[in-house]
């Protein structure tokens, strides 16, 4: 039986995250409300996004109120429709796929490779139809998916390649960030993000066209040369838009956060390091890890087990040792909704569902202490002591 018990911080000794924050943090959001105006619109946000692109190495950059509206509004702005295929992984949050299904086009799951747990680049072309408009890989738990691999799939067969990035701000191949490399990416800032602001998202992207139909779409499809609150004139509306702006008050968290983003990966890697070494010892366990060209950032620490079996015993015995453990991710293709909808069966993916069944999130941030750290090892070790 699985033992069940509610995501409060104080319920736990050691919770799934904690953000780390600072001065500059709060200092950032006071400024914001003292002043008493532009809470919603302010200059904060175009300074943010100045930061991200920046950050990433890219020309252009918006942030938008969550990483689904990101992907969303992409996928608008690329003119996805109801004719239209897009490969997506089923290993991944839910959102991936129902940002296609929002378009009113049709997602197409292909399988993932074990290395990284991105879309396989091998069995794409498997998935590729006449219909097929995009690919769009997800990058898990903070590093990249095989996306220069699966860059060259898409070029070969003249297709989109949008990647989901909202776990992986901040990590690299070859040296490149990752966001740099796709036709256009989002990212995610909820709040177990490494660089988070509560809620909110952004989209990076070369391509000018993009940058301009996504202002619109965020915005009520309104074109402003000044900003709303400050603009007498009546504003021009030439599309049918969202309301999926970005609050000053976030982007000021923002811009504090990316400040200290590389420190803040640093810290996660250095506990992700300690907590791989010390599970070294347990051939039942499979550690995350970089994979050769790729930096990890550690969004998530995600461990595979040997088993089913012995996978929900071990989330069961931290959920009684009040460690908070979660499964990242069930397969998507398997929920209620795309089995109804698509008429989606078991053994569909096979590696998909293998890993989701072995995979277990432990907990990792910041400022993790040595003394979790040392109860998290031993918990575990007490755990095998027993098998």
């Amino acid at each position: 039986m699985e033992v069940m018990k509610t995501n409060s911080s104080n319920n736990w000794k050691i919770p799934l995250y904690k953000i780390y924050t600072d001065e500059e943090d709060f200092t950032q959001i006071t400024k914001i409300i003292k002043r008493g105006n532009n809470w919603a619109l302010g200059p904060e946000i175009e300074e943010f996004e100045n930061a991200i692109k920046n950050y990433v190495g890219v020309d252009y950059c918006l942030t938008l109120n969550s990483g689904t509206s990101a992907l969303h509004a992409t996928f608008l702005a690329y003119g996805f429709g109801l004719n239209d295929e897009v490969i997506v992984p089923s290993f991944s949050f839910i959102s991936t796929a129902n940002s296609v299904s929002f378009v009113g086009s049709t997602p197409v799951f292909a399988d993932i490779e074990e290395n990284t747990f991105g879309l396989d680049p091998k069995l794409i072309p498997q998935a590729i139809s006449q219909k097929t408009k995009a690919i769009v890989p997800m990058d898990y738990g903070g590093i990249s998916c095989k996306i220069n691999q699966i860059k060259e799939v898409a070029q070969s067969n003249n297709l989109l390649l949008i990647e989901d990035s909202a776990e992986a701000l901040g990590a690299s191949v070859n040296g490149k960030k990752v966001g740099s490399i796709a036709d256009s990416s989002i990212f995610s800032f909820c709040g177990n993000k490494v660089l988070t602001t509560g809620e909110g998202g952004a989209i990076v992207t070369n391509d000018k066209a993009i940058f301009e139909k996504i202002k619109l779409i965020r915005s009520h499809g309104r074109m402003d040369n000044v900003r709303y609150f400050e603009n007498t004139e009546q504003s021009k509306y030439l599309e049918l838009g969202y309301n999926w702006r970005m609050s000053s008050i976030t982007a000021a968290l923002g811009i504090s956060q990316i400040s200290k983003l590389d420190k803040i990966i640093k810290m996660r890697q250095d506990n992700a390091e300690y907590i791989s070494k010390s599970l070294s010892k347990f051939p039942e366990i499979i550690t995350p890890s970089s994979d050769g060209d790729s930096e990890h950032i550690y969004q998530m620490y995600t461990i595979r087990l040997s088993s089913k079996e012995i996978r929900d015993k071990l989330h069961n015995f931290l959920t009684e040792k009040s460690i908070f453990s979660k499964i990242y991710f069930s397969p998507i293709h398997l929920t209620d909704f795309y089995r109804n909808k698509f008429g989606m069966k078991k053994n569909f993916l096979p590696l998909t569902e293998i890993i989701s069944e072995q995979i277990l999130t432990l907990p990792l941030y910041p400022n993790m202490t040595s003394e979790e750290k040392i109860y998290l090892i031993e918990s575990i070790s007490e755990f095998f002591d027993y098998q």
